[in-house]
């Protein structure tokens, strides 16, 4: 979809990265490392001083205990770490639940690991988790639960009573848990991030996956970690030595200055994002269609199925097609995040990390589009 918006102009509200710039001081803190010769190999699981910082910061968070030289590896990416995980600690047969709709490499993830993928779906209108249904999906070869918050695609922040139910559960069956928190610093609404490793007995259990990417606004530097307790982070440092050995020195040494930036940085950063949130939810109003409120994150789910019948569309994927050619905006289809495409041809996800004017702009001809077509949800 990038690529289609590209070649026709369109506003990308399909890939989740910034229209704007990351903060100075990080891009400074990178221009240094190159000019002061950090361009070799780093330590393989990541330099010393960019795990340390990543400890003191979650420590900061009230995530405390993590030691660095046991417990931290730095990834090319969160999408490394995740992949990393299921690599090495998920085997062939197991099985591996996804909370759906999800985002899209947990599948593949789990399909290279050799596991057997279970659903669980997420109750509409507000995407919330069913522990009945999770309890449910269990068998005894269950090995692993994928958990995302905040969520791609939905928004939705799992709160202490959801995690606390994963955490029994997993508690009971002894399973692992890859949580995905790459989001964690984007929530609205007096909303909290909590990470599940901090409740009792789950440390042991979790491996905990961030990034630089949405946080400060570096999608394209691709540094990421993963935090488990020594016996799993041993196993998940080996598939990372081997699948890409180390992650980009000079920009870890640009995470040192990411991760002491101050409580203002975050505050600003969750305030400015919950503006653009607002005038883009209040100008998709305009178009009549339904869509999810997102609680963290920085996407909603909007229903085109009216839309889709509008255009006589076969699918979501030829809505969005549409949408790029005729609106001049980019989506992504909602059957990315669906194991059964079908259950999401009428849901596609547009992303709100961009300028205040690019979103209005986006939203007027999201409406004038819709309108020229005589739809109305």
């Amino acid at each position: 979809m990038t690529r289609l918006a590209d070649e026709h102009g369109a506003i990308n509200l399909a890939q989740g990265f910034p229209d704007f710039d990351a903060p100075e001081e990080i891009k400074e803190a990178a221009r240094s490392a190159i000019e002061r010769g950090v361009n070799q190999y780093p330590v393989t699981w990541g330099s010393p001083a960019f795990r340390e910082a990543i400890a003191a910061k979650y420590a900061r968070f009230g995530f405390e205990g993590i030691d660095p030289e046991t417990e931290v590896v730095v990834t090319c990416g969160s999408t490394e770490a995740m992949a990393a995980a299921f690599l090495a600690l998920v085997d062939p047969d197991d099985e591996v639940l996804l909370l759906e709709p999800f985002y899209e490499n947990y599948g593949p993830d789990s399909r290279l690991s050799g596991a057997t993928v279970r659903i669980v779906r997420l109750t509409r209108p507000g995407w919330a988790l069913d522990a009945e249904r999770v309890a449910a999906a269990v068998t005894t070869r269950t090995r692993a639960l994928v958990v995302n918050t905040p969520h791609n695609p939905t928004g939705h922040v799992f709160d202490d009573g959801e995690l606390s139910a994963i955490a029994e559960i997993a508690d009971r069956h002894d399973l692992l848990v890859f949580t995905d928190e790459v989001y964690e610093h984007i929530v609205y609404d007096g909303h909290a991030h909590r990470s599940i490793a901090q409740l009792p007995g789950m440390r042991e259990r979790t491996v905990t996956i961030s990034a630089l990417s949405k946080t400060y606004s570096v999608t394209g530097w691709r540094v990421g970690w993963a935090i488990a307790d020594a016996p799993l982070m041993a196993s998940i440092r080996k598939v990372h030595d081997f699948l890409t050995v180390a992650a980009a020195a000079p920009l870890q040494e640009a995470g040192v200055t990411a991760m002491s930036l101050p409580q203002e940085y975050y505050d600003e950063l969750s305030s400015s994002y919950e503006e653009r949130r607002d005038v883009f939810l209040s100008g998709l109003a305009e178009t009549g269609l339904g869509f999810s409120i997102p609680q963290g994150a920085y996407y909603t789910l909007v229903d085109v199925g009216t839309l889709r019948e509008a255009l006589g569309a076969r699918d979501d994927v030829d809505v969005c097609r549409e949408l790029v050619l005729r609106a001049g905006v980019a989506a992504v289809p909602g059957s990315s995040f669906f194991a059964a495409p079908s259950d999401g041809r009428d849901l596609i996800r547009l992303a709100f990390p961009k300028r205040v004017d690019t979103l209005r702009e986006a939203t007027a001809r999201l409406a004038s589009f819709v309108e020229s077509l005589g739809v109305r949800s």
